[in-house]
């Protein structure tokens, strides 16, 4: 069993550091929110009141979040992980970040002595209450083989993609399938509401044909009640979707239907609903059908 600081315990990561507590790992965990360590501290974990006191004696250390700079604000610096981390410790960075910031980071950290994988997740809130988050790993195989019995206790898919930024640069089709799922659910929503059937009849029997798909699976309560507590927020989304933009634009891949969905997040963002779940993309398409209600 692994000694295992915790960086960001948001939506995704607390429940995540809980899970590895139960599979009998010694948890050490750290956020910004000093609030947000509680539910780890219930589950048998402890809270650190600063980075450097939650990586210093940590055999791996985990991080989980939202964005490239913050990635960079918790892992620099001298009160960050690469100045505290023991030499020889594996960091594991969960973030959904830009595959260069990965590349950069794993350059930097082997300076110190910290190996690096990068391992963003798929399957939301509650695929990480679950433990059966897809996760996509980049880096070497050795540290990969290393990290297994600690990912395991948080996922069911996991797959070595290849070197440092692999990992980040299939999250970033991920979201892009994801996007463009959401928005065809929407769609397809809106249509089937505004022909009168039975919504839930319809959606049923559609998931379990060639239209099924785990976004739907996942999302189908948040369509039939028209409530959208966040899984995924829409700000993380539209952050995730200006990645796969430039990533795409900088190997020369067009994305001609994933630069809809992405501006269809971006308008659901300018309409403030950045801290909804992104099922939220239904709401704009009643609304961009006429349905002032919605």
């Amino acid at each position: 069993m692994a000694k295992i600081g915790f960086i960001g315990l948001g939506i995704m990561g607390s429940p995540m550091a809980i899970n590895l507590v139960r599979a009998g790992h010694t948890v050490t965990g750290w956020n910004r929110s000093p609030e947000k360590a509680e539910p780890l501290v219930a589950a048998g974990g402890t809270a650190a009141a600063t980075i450097a006191d939650a990586v210093r004696d940590a055999d791996v250390v985990i991080t989980m979040v939202p964005a490239s700079p913050q990635v960079e604000a918790v892992a620099y610096g001298p009160d960050g992980i690469l100045e505290n981390a023991r030499p020889g410790a594996l960091l594991i960075d969960h973030s959904s970040i830009t595959p260069q910031t990965s590349v950069d980071l794993a350059e930097r950290a082997r300076d110190h002595g910290v190996r690096v994988l990068d391992a963003p997740v798929s399957g939301g809130e509650a695929g990480a209450v679950e433990g059966v988050l897809s996760i996509m790993v980049g880096g070497d195989k050795a540290d990969f083989d290393a990290a297994l019995p600690v990912l395991e206790a948080m996922g069911k898919t996991i797959v070595l993609c290849g070197p440092h930024g692999s990992g980040q640069t299939v999250k970033a089709a991920n979201q892009l399938i994801v996007a463009v799922n959401l928005q065809g659910c929407a769609e397809a929503i809106t249509f089937l509401e505004k022909s009168g059937v039975d919504l839930k009849a319809a959606l049923e029997v559609l998931n379990g044909g060639l239209a099924g798909s785990a976004v739907l699976t996942r999302k189908m309560e948040n369509f039939l009640l028209h409530e959208y507590r966040p899984g995924f927020k829409v700000d993380l989304h539209h952050k995730d979707m200006g990645i796969v933009t430039d990533a795409a634009r900088n190997v020369g891949a067009v994305l001609p239907v994933g630069a809809v969905a992405a501006q269809q997040i971006a308008a659901a963002r300018a309409q403030g609903w950045g801290d909804l779940d992104h099922s939220v993309l239904l709401k704009a398409v009643e609304r961009l059908s006429g349905d002032a209600s919605a």
